[in-house]
Order: C-alpha cells, then structure tokens, then sequence
C-alpha cells in the first residue's frame, strides 16, 4: 500500500506503465466538476467516480475485499474518508470464494488498522491489500481507478 498526495505522484509511476495514465488523467481534468457517479476508460485504466453518501464501518467491513487482477488507486477529490486495511498474507477467515468477473474476495477478518484519505490524497492498493473504503458519516466525493496487472 502507497500512501500520499497528488503532488507526489510521479515518485510512483515508473511502478506500472499504467499508473502514469491514471495520474495524467487526475492532475489535467477539473475533478470537483466531473460528473457524479462516472465512468471512463482510457487505454485499459478504468476510472469510477462516486458521489454519494459514505458507509458506517460495520457496512464498510461487510465488503473488506482485495483484488488478484487488479490494483484500486482511490482518490479523494473532498472531504475525509477512512479505510479499513489488513496484508493479505494474516487474513484467515475467507468470506466466499474469488469472484473471477468482478475480480473480487471477500474476508471476514477483523483490520489491522485504519487510516484517512483528505483532499487531493490517493491510495494505491495492490492484490495483497485487503480493505474498506468509504467508512465516513457524511458525503464521500472520490475516484477509483483500476489498473490491470
């Protein structure tokens, strides 16, 4: 897991030939003004945007979730969002098996930890990352993008 600001970003590029499109795509639109709830793709890097009410962390917690084909960058455009994380490697307790289309298993072990995204802040969070976003009791205004492996 990498955590930082926007401003910092291009430290983490040589990482994946991908992560520089995500950030491109990040630091050259108006992101307060994107439309709520998007999608967009560009050259296989997916971008979600949500607007929305946020999740307590019990709701949170019932999706603490790690991906095998695919690295999560999650943005915070405003406001604070906290996530739930665990290393894979110590979670025990499976919640189903692997969702191969959704590219998504489920754990019922309880985090190691919790920590905050604030404005202009991403986290990226690669298959051995379980976690939870959206834990906050007011407005989440956030992007996801997914990078294949």
């Amino acid at each position: 897991m990498i955590l930082d600001s926007l401003e910092n970003a291009a430290k983490y590029e040589i990482l994946h030939p991908s992560f520089k499109k995500a950030f491109d795509y990040l630091r050259q639109n108006d992101l307060k003004n994107l439309p709520a709830d998007f999608k967009h793709e560009i050259e296989g890097v997916k971008f979600f945007g949500y607007t929305g009410k946020g999740k307590t962390e019990a709701e949170s917690l019932e999706t603490f979730e790690c991906h095998d084909k695919n690295i999560d960058i999650q943005f915070c455009i405003s406001e604070i969002e906290t996530f739930a994380w665990k290393p894979r490697e110590k979670c025990n307790e499976p919640n189903g098996g692997y969702n191969e289309e959704k590219d998504v298993r489920f754990f019922y072990d309880q985090p190691d930890t919790f920590f905050q995204l604030k404005e202009n802040q991403f986290v990226i969070l690669f298959p051995e990352d379980v976690h939870a976003p959206m834990i906050t009791d007011g407005m989440l205004n956030k992007i996801v993008i997914k990078v294949e492996i």
